[in-house]
């Protein structure tokens, strides 16, 4: 079988059945309203949830459960402003994670608005225009050039150019006879033809495409690190919960002051600020992406970049223009190339939506013939004789007649070559469609030259694989082009490596098993996709067509280039917005600029939340009473981890490899940097309590003020992976940190909301906080090399 007959035949597989021959005059009107009952519309449910249900479900995720927890014993205790405040912080996460997916079901829509709105349908003995949603198996449709094919067809008269491009990546339409089967979306480049429907809706190719792409769903890495990083919070929250209440309980403390004290040890241990600094991040990132061209329409999908090792590549309109072009011409003895281009541009339509036509013409159109000759008539492409012919007059006024096809049907019209046969099969071992030109007196034609027909890599395609795999990220070519094809652009582009052969995707299949995956079809894309991903891969997939939107939803990170259907885009994370692939190396620097971002922040959070409900044990044990209260416990919250959310503009050098998420690592990283600020809290606790005798509401301003300016200290010394001095800060993060510590100062100083501290005293707070941060930066390089944070 040639190429174009396996992916027929694999295109038709799961098909509908094709009905019995429909009578003569189509569907009565009775029939088709029983059949339109039974199978229902021709169009695609809609399965998108109601939007105040999404909303709601932003506040049933563990991190909301320890905000509404703490709302609830605000509101037991009376503390009614304080309970508001964390309601704010509650709706704001929700906002920010509701903007982050209100383009999810785009994807459907766009599928939807793909399908033609109307058909031409016989029934009752005559046609007429009718909806395309009220189609039913069986009915007689007229397809004609331009049109949109409405659902799962097969042809029973006429001849048409299809167009599947959209369906199975294959650049180079089909031409389609009687007993052809075609595919809801495929577009009619040339003649015309009568069909019969043999399935609609979500039964046609087009509908289970539009499935997979409503069922393809990947828990992303970031909301993966979110959820250990809470649940991680929660158990170390649960333990410090239980010592605090064995010591109250042992201490014989009343009630009254055990819930506050039990509220601030929930409040401290909350990373309220994390989700939303992870959306913030990506936002910002998404932004500057933008300016290179690159559109984010999934926030997460920015973070993804910079943890992405493996790419999946389409072949047609990502690596190659999807544009035929004439790539090469082989003259016979006696011919040169622009005569053999201009015979063949004779014979072939002008004006026409056929590409190959149109690649002929632009080829001739550069390479003029000097004596050319004037075209008399033209007869189309015939599909049953696999050729088109022309006749024409050169300068004598003698008749020429030419004809243009197939290899093997031209070579049986002209006179004998002992070479061409073995041209024309070196040719189309390189993956190119091959035609013939024959010319000559009408019955003495002689084939004077063949051409190869190619869709050519992308200029820029071959760098941009060399500079993905210099970062780290392996790409291969997914096409459901046949391999011969995707072998000659694999090797142009510079994929060196096996070729999977076509057929289901193995079991366990690995990336760096095959550098190609050809004769794929939409669900085997989608299947390869998730096999990378169980192997423990993050995984980006970039295409162009309706076929590659259910693994572009699936990918990690999905990218549809400029010229992507809008089904494409609106399934992809990212869209390209310029020509060229240069997008996707800058949005995987641009990403692993926002997880270096996201990483200190997360680092951060965990390293405070551990020394904050480890210093209230610590205190409790020390001075016998709470050292912080619910009140200053929300002001810590709101000036520490939202002021710190300034850290997703800081100055950050991407890492040289794909990133990934280690929380256990972090984790450790925070215990051991948690410890290091515990004892520098700690010892100004105690140089407060037994040295400076203060009493029990200065203590509690004591520990606020050591808190603010040592988790400020902690933010400089690990912002970097070397130095803390080896770039310098954003304006944005020295605003923030400026802020931070005034507000503290002020309400020390002032009284406000605590007791008030002498000037003096806090000043040597600060002064300590500087000495431990170089302190901490010395200790931070050998702990983060040893657990490989970078």
């Amino acid at each position: 079988m040639t190429p174009d007959e396996v992916k027929g035949a694999a295109l038709a597989t799961g098909a509908a059945s094709s009905p019995e021959a429909p009578p003569a005059g189509g569907l009565s009107s009775a029939e088709a309203r029983r059949r339109l009952a039974e199978s229902g519309p021709n169009s695609m449910p809609d399965t998108s949830a109601h939007p105040v249900r999404r909303a709601l479900g932003k506040f049933w995720a563990p991190v909301p459960w320890m905000l509404e927890a703490a709302i609830v014993l605000e509101c037991v205790l009376g503390k009614f402003v304080e309970a508001g405040i964390i309601a704010g912080l509650l709706v704001f996460n929700a906002l920010l994670g509701l903007f982050q997916e209100s383009r999810a079901q785009a994807t459907l829509t766009a599928l939807k608005s793909r399908l033609a709105l109307n058909a031409s349908v016989q029934r009752d003995g005559t046609w007429s225009i009718v909806p395309a949603a009220d189609l039913v198996p069986g009915d007689v449709v007229k397809l004609s050039l331009g049109g949109v094919v409405a659902a799962d067809m097969k042809l029973v008269s006429g001849n048409v150019l299809l167009d599947h491009s959209m369906l199975t990546g294959e650049s180079v339409p089909i031409d389609a006879a009687p007993g052809a089967q075609t595919f809801a979306g495929a577009l009619v480049r040339r003649g015309e033809a009568v069909a019969v429907v043999t399935a609609t809706g979500a039964r046609t190719r087009f509908g289970r495409t539009a499935e997979l792409v409503r069922t393809a769903h990947v828990v992303s890495s970031q909301q993966k690190a979110v959820l250990l990083v809470v649940r991680n919070l929660a158990i170390f929250s649960g333990v410090v919960i239980a010592i605090l209440l064995a010591f109250a309980l042992y201490r014989h403390m009343p009630l009254a002051e055990i819930v506050p004290l039990v509220l601030t040890a929930v409040l401290a241990s909350i990373p309220v600020a994390l989700p939303a600094t992870f959306t913030l991040s990506a936002a910002l990132g998404a932004r500057a992406l933008a300016g290179r061209g690159v559109l984010s329409t999934r926030l997460t999908a920015v973070d993804e970049a910079g943890t992405m090792d493996v790419l999946c590549v389409d072949k047609t309109g990502t690596l190659t223009r999807n544009a035929l072009t004439v790539v090469t011409v082989q003259p016979m003895s006696g011919f040169d190339i622009p005569h053999v281009l201009m015979l063949a541009a004779l014979a072939s339509a002008e004006g026409g939506q056929d590409p190959i036509d149109t690649a002929i013409r632009a080829a001739a159109a550069g390479n003029v013939a000097s004596d050319a000759l004037v075209l008399d008539k033209f007869t189309a492409f015939d599909p049953a004789k696999k050729m088109a012919e022309a006749s024409a007059t050169d300068s004598t006024g003698r008749t020429q007649r030419i004809v243009k096809g197939a290899f093997a049907v031209i070579a049986g019209f002209s006179e004998p070559s002992p070479t061409s046969a073995a041209q024309a099969a070196e040719l189309e071992a390189k993956g190119y469609r091959v035609l013939a030109v024959a010319a000559g007196a009408p019955g003495a034609l002689k084939l004077v030259g063949m051409l190869g027909i190619s869709d050519p890599p992308r200029d820029d395609s071959a760098a941009l694989i060399t500079e993905l795999h210099s970062l780290g990220v392996r790409a291969v070519m997914v096409t459901g082009d046949a391999p011969a094809t995707a072998a000659v652009v694999a090797r142009a582009v510079g994929l060196d490596g096996e070729i999977c052969p076509p057929g289901p995707i193995p079991d366990g299949v690995k990336p760096a098993a095959f550098a190609v995956f050809a004769g794929v079809l939409p669900e085997d894309k989608y299947k390869l996709v998730k096999a990378f991903q169980q192997g423990g891969h993050v995984v980006g997939m970039c295409g162009d067509g309706a076929n590659d939107a259910p693994a572009l939803r699936q990918a990690q990170m999905g990218i549809a280039v400029s010229t992507a259907t809008d089904v494409a885009k609106s399934a992809a994370g990212m869209v390209l917005t310029e020509p060229g692939l240069g997008g996707i190396v800058a949005a995987v620097r641009e990403g692993r600029v926002t997880f270096q971002r996201m990483l200190t922040y997360t680092l951060n959070s965990i390293t405070k939340k551990i020394v904050t409900a480890l210093l209230l044990v610590f205190g409790l044990v020390t001075t016998g009473q709470a050292i912080l209260t619910p009140l200053l416990m929300v002001i810590l919250m709101i000036a520490g981890d939202f002021l710190a959310m300034s850290l997703t503009t800081d100055n950050v050098d991407p890492s040289p490899s794909p990133n990934t998420w280690r929380i256990g690592h972090l984790t450790i990283a925070g215990v051991v940097i948690g410890a290091a600020l515990l004892v520098f809290c700690a010892g100004t606790l105690v140089v407060g309590r037994f040295a400076m005798h203060l009493s029990a509401g200065a203590l509690q301003t004591l520990t606020f003020v050591v808190l603010v300016f040592g988790s400020q200290a902690t933010l400089y010394a690990i912002r970097q992976r070397r130095r803390m001095w080896g770039s310098r800060p954003s304006l944005w993060l020295l605003a923030s940190s400026v802020a931070d510590i005034v507000i503290a100062v002020i309400l020390a100083v002032g009284g406000i909301a605590m007791t008030s501290l002498p000037v003096g005293v806090i000043a040597g707070v600060f002064g300590a906080a500087v000495i431990f941060a170089v302190v901490l930066d010395a200790l931070k390089i050998p702990v983060f090399a040893a657990l490989g944070i970078k």
